[in-house]
């Protein structure tokens, strides 16, 4: 265990394994807090890429979203949601809704869109009674560990996200796109370089290549960022995965991801991808009243299984755009 001091106001708690953390000494003003080290955390963000921040005994979504305020400008609307959540007011937003035994693997938050946070901030009131950390991997590291030969070829391809959007499994149409008029989808589609099919059961198939690597805005730093193994099909359970096969076919899956040029990526590089994510994984169980901010582009994030009630507050702030960070590929449909 080490300390370090960030901006001379907050001690930094170093714990092989586990991200950064720090305590707060509150008197009950949480947010008042949270406006007083606002520069010290998101310094220790930048230094490290997220910081746990524990002792500010937030309860609600009220609180929750003042705390948010203080610490992040321009909170987003989410677009291209791939899971549905509440919003409980602008930009503050319940987890995904995705079944409690099924992981959500590491990823960036919406990686695949031509803007996305530069900030993720998560606040617990109310921690499971196992498992359910949202654990964190520096994606630099994660990109120095993974094979040359691969990462190249995703330099060279990028990656392809397919989506079929319907009623029952993922962010449905209107979750996703804030509308389910057919022509204002068919514009956003466009000006975001998605390709896009209506199906005759009035489902919508969409397809969108983006880049695998990008440099970091700020620093420059290149980081492996995506979500090619979180959305693919063979992330998913083996029980599952027969499922959606059955039911929707193999073109038909709510999402998969592919190879830039379209080819599909074997069971083995999803394998891998999840392993080198899981030996560069830093994990805290959360106690509520917990809060979490957490760099989009440097730092990959999860969501593992758990039991019991969860409830786990979101925002993503400080957006960005895909064609500040050099990304590797031109944005295509194809």
């Amino acid at each position: 265990m080490s300390f370090t001091s960030t901006a001379s106001l907050v001690d930094v708690e170093l714990n092989s394994g586990a991200p950064p953390r720090v305590r707060a000494e509150t008197t009950g003003d949480a947010p008042a807090w949270a406006a007083a080290h606002r520069n010290a955390l998101r310094a220790v963000v930048a230094e490290h890429g997220s910081v746990l921040v524990r002792g500010l005994g937030l309860r609600d979504a009220a609180g929750t979203g003042a705390v948010f305020s203080e610490l992040a400008t321009g909170l987003m609307t989410e677009q291209e949601a791939f899971a549905p959540r509440q919003a409980y007011s602008h930009g503050l937003y319940s987890s995904s809704k995705w079944p409690p035994n099924q992981p959500m693997c590491m990823h960036h938050e919406l990686s695949y869109t031509l803007e996305f946070p530069g900030l993720m901030m998560f606040a617990c009131l109310s921690a499971p009674t196992d498992g359910g950390a949202t654990a964190v991997a520096d994606s630099p590291a994660v990109l120095d560990a993974l094979p040359t030969e691969l990462t190249d070829r995703f330099e060279r391809e990028g990656w392809l996200l397919t989506r079929s959007y319907n009623d029952e499994i993922g962010a449905s149409i209107a979750e996703a796109f804030g509308t389910d008029d057919r022509g204002a989808v068919e514009r956003y589609c466009r000006d975001n370089a998605i390709a896009f099919e209506w199906q005759p059961d009035g489902g919508l198939r969409t397809r969108q290549r983006r880049s695998a690597v990008v440099r970091h805005p700020v620093t420059g730093r290149r980081c492996w960022f995506n979500q090619i193994a979180f959305l693919n099909e063979w992330t998913m359970t083996p029980e599952v995965h027969e499922y959606l096969v059955d039911v929707y076919g193999a073109d038909g899956l709510p999402f998969n991801t592919r190879f830039g040029n379209g080819d599909p990526i074997g069971e083995d590089v999803v394998q891998l991808l999840n392993s080198v994510y899981e030996a560069n994984t830093a994990r805290e169980p959360w106690q509520a009243g917990d809060l979490m901010l957490v760099d989009n582009v440097r730092t990959a994030h999860s969501r593992e299984p758990f039991g019991g009630p969860r409830e786990v507050l979101v925002a993503m702030a400080e957006p960005v755009r895909l064609a500040d960070c050099s990304p590797t590929v031109e944005v295509t449909t194809r």
